[in-house]
């Protein structure tokens, strides 16, 4: 029982830095970030990064790399319409508690 319990332990423990490692910085550090469809249209989505505070450029970046991975899965394709996207002005962009939020459309 407990050799069992040890190995479930273990594994937990090699699937957890496996994830970490598939991760990707930008900008020298990790972000938090999530797309989600918009209003229950899967071309529109938004995506959530922080912390932001970390760097504006970073957050962009993973913000613009989440919705390329969202629109492949999805339809297959990068090609996105921003409608608020990584390419704006930095003083237009939509940063509130410490996350950016990108708005686009997925174009396939």
């Amino acid at each position: 029982m407990r050799a069992g319990l040890l190995l479930v332990l273990a594994a937990a423990l090699i699937a957890g830095c496996e994830k970490r490692s598939e991760r990707v910085a930008f900008d020298g550090q990790f972000y938090n970030s999530k797309a989600k469809k918009v209003d229950g249209d899967l071309s529109q989505f938004q995506v959530s990064v922080s912390p932001v505070s970390q760097s504006l450029t970073g957050a962009k970046e993973a913000g613009r790399y989440e919705a390329t991975k969202y629109c492949i899965k999805n339809y297959g394709t990068s090609d996105i319409i921003w409608a608020v996207g990584p390419d704006a002005e930095d003083a237009t962009l939509p940063i509130e508690k410490n996350s950016l939020y990108l708005r686009g459309e997925c174009d396939g």
